[in-house]
């Protein structure tokens, strides 16, 4: 299991599509800049059969500092979150039966 980076996605897309790098960074960005900017405002983004991005007001709470064993208040705040579609997590685990079906 290996990581991708932002720059592995435009790799992709660009091969993909036939566009150039620069020319898919441009869409790349764009798009995360935009899914961020609905977020900050408090909207939910639905791609159908892929999910949901969409933000939550945590409570405040105490947390402890692990160095110091001090508590730290946490104020209320808001954090983005993402639910995953049923057909993403149907291709997901489709996927990793395919590539090791003596795991059943």
């Amino acid at each position: 299991m290996s990581n991708s980076t932002k720059h592995d996605l435009i790799a992709s897309v660009s091969k993909f599509t036939g566009l150039t790098q620069a020319d898919t960074k441009i869409v790349v960005e764009e798009l995360l800049e935009t899914i961020a900017k609905y977020l900050e405002t408090n909207k939910t983004i639905e791609i159908r059969g892929f999910g949901t991005f969409y933000t939550k007001i945590r409570k405040p709470r105490p947390a402890r500092n692990p160095k110091t064993g001090e508590v730290v208040p946490l104020q209320r705040r808001r954090v983005p979150l993402f639910k995953y579609s049923n057909e993403l997590k149907k291709r997901i685990s489709e996927e990793l039966s395919q590539a090791n079906p003596a795991a059943d």
